[in-house]
């Protein structure tokens, strides 16, 4: 009714018939509707925060219980490094309490001091990730990844990953026990026919009986391969041997890669050319040794890949901070459904892509490897029917 009263007088104020006493009224009617509705405001706001809290309460409460049947520990650090919650598979895979992480310092909790300086380059950096061995009789491995969190801080997400650490361990062994084991009769065996091969020359013999030696040698060839590879991606993978840091003028590692890998391409039928810079490229900080190896599977992949009579080149130059290597071919092409794959174990596209040329499916796996330890990206690009590109970048050593 107040309401209505005080529309009717302010249309009257309106036509400008209003009178004193119509103002008088006004201030009234305004002054009763306030009286009235002010308190049922204030109470309706305060129902409505406490509603809000209680919500906000059950969902804490409901996120914590979610947090605790998770496998995965979770930790949550704060602004001055410190353990703000954390689930109770957080508690067990650092050998801890149940509930006594809150409080406590990155240091106090992981007993591990690179953990702040993980914390620190997360928010830095938006992410990152290492491994610690916890301090109990138990030898766990836990993997600790980091991520900002949005209400700010650091999520920490703890895995388990002892047993895929032993079982990485077992496989590296194993691999290292056979490389060895096969190595040694191999080795014999292409003397033999390289020997062979040789006095053969020597004495006139069926075209066949020659062919089929040179045969054996090639395929012996191929076991050496996969045998030196399958070693070399098990010592990579274990962590060893490290990387010397020396710098590298990769001009002049492309050009003996070249040379190496030349006599391969001439059995393919397959001409070989490099597009460089006439000065020397920016030197960047790496290994020379293992920075052949991997232009040398680069290569080698590109020329097993290609049709007779077909170039393969490398081009090099520099690019925005960054060393830029690509090694192209004419070949067959690899199906888009392929490109994300090519660089894992063993993987190999259609056979009918390879001209006869068998491979481990290890060589690019190892290129990866290496360019990752480097700091660097390697990447394919690749159109059917018309040829493959592999890339990859090196960041160029920085002057002091």
């Amino acid at each position: 009714m107040a309401a209505v009263a005080v529309a009717v007088l302010l249309a009257r104020l309106r036509s400008r018939a209003a009178t004193d006493r119509d103002l008088g009224a006004v201030r009234g009617e305004l002054g009763a509707a306030l009286d009235a509705d002010l308190p049922r405001a204030a109470r309706d706001l305060r129902q409505g925060a406490v509603a809000a809290r209680e919500d906000a309460i059950r969902a804490r409460e409901d996120l914590i219980q979610i947090g605790d049947l998770l496998e995965t520990g979770v930790v949550h650090i704060d602004a001055n490094l410190r353990v703000a919650s954390a689930n109770r598979a957080a508690h067990w895979l650092l050998g801890q309490r149940a509930g006594s992480l809150a409080g406590r310092s990155a240091m106090e909790a992981f007993v591990d001091h690179r953990m702040e300086a993980l914390v620190r380059t997360a928010a830095r950096t938006g992410a990152t990730s290492s491994e610690l061995a916890t301090m109990d009789e138990s030898d766990r491995v836990v993997l600790v990844r980091a991520r900002p969190a949005t209400t700010g801080g650091i999520w920490l997400v703890l895995e388990d990953v002892t047993e895929l650490r032993r079982l990485q361990r077992i496989r590296t062994e194993f691999i290292d026990n056979l490389s060895h084991e096969l190595r040694t009769p191999l080795t014999t065996v292409r003397l033999l026919t390289e020997t062979v091969a040789r006095d053969l020359e020597k004495v006139d013999v069926p075209r066949r009986i020659r062919d089929r030696i040179m045969k054996i040698d090639v395929e012996t060839g191929h076991l050496v391969q996969m045998v030196n590879e399958l070693l070399d991606l098990s010592r990579i993978e274990g962590g060893a041997p490290q990387l010397l840091r020396d710098e590298v003028e990769l001009g002049g590692v492309i050009r003996t890669a070249l040379e190496r890998i030349r006599p391969f391409a001439d059995r393919q039928r397959v001409t070989l050319a490099a597009v460089l810079p006439e000065g020397d490229l920016p030197r960047v900080i790496g290994d020379e040794e293992r920075l052949g190896q991997l232009l040398i599977n680069l290569l080698h992949n590109a020329v097993k890949f290609s049709e007779d009579g077909t170039r393969v080149v490398v081009t090099a130059r520099e690019e925005s901070g960054e060393v830029l290597v690509m090694v192209s071919d004419q070949g067959a092409g690899i199906p888009r459904g392929d490109l994300d794959r090519v660089f894992e174990r063993f993987y190999k596209v259609d056979k009918a892509r390879v001209r006869g040329v068998g491979g481990t499916g290890l060589g690019l796996a190892i290129a990866r490897h290496i360019v990752e330890a480097h700091g660097g990206r390697i990447w394919a690009e690749s159109e059917e029917g018309r040829g493959s590109t592999f890339s990859f970048a090196l960041p160029v050593r920085v002057s002091t």
